[in-house]
């Protein structure tokens, strides 16, 4: 892995660097299924891709409870993001034979309450990583300055 990515807040946040960090997210992925390949329950391959993330130079959250805000009221409950990558890249990774578009949906959803730019829907059951893999981006990246 040659890229090495930190976020600071006095950094400028920009397309161009959301999209470098989705890369290193990427290969990171693609290197865990590399190496321990389909058929693994999704808390292997979290733990893994986890510990990918970060010798990568990557600052990665897991399960972390999100306050749901619903017209201004926080309402005390919450929801639960598998992976905040940089404060930026909201990553859902599922080991599923079939992706459903409910997912898709859900990690727009969770895009929409956060306000954060991006997210990646990655299914480590399958063949090809990339050809599976969903991106999805939010108005907040459209606003974002491109370089």
């Amino acid at each position: 892995m040659e890229t090495q990515i930190t976020h600071c807040n006095t950094e400028k946040i920009t397309q161009k660097y959301i999209n470098e960090i989705s890369y290193t997210i990427i290969c990171c992925a693609i290197e865990v299924h590399k190496h321990i390949g389909t058929g693994l329950i999704e808390s292997v391959y979290e733990s893994c891709f986890i510990d990918e993330m970060r010798t990568a130079g990557l600052l990665v959250k897991s399960q972390i409870d999100v306050p749901v805000h619903y017209k201004g009221k926080d309402l005390g409950g919450s929801l639960k993001l598998h992976l905040l990558v940089n404060d930026l890249v909201i990553v859902e990774g599922k080991a599923l034979e079939k992706m459903i578009p409910l997912y898709k949906a859900q990690l727009l959803t969770n895009l929409k309450l956060t306000g954060k730019p991006k997210g990646l829907l990655i299914n480590f059951h399958c063949e090809n990583i990339k050809e599976r893999l969903v991106s999805i981006v939010t108005e907040e990246f459209v606003k974002l300055p491109k370089g």
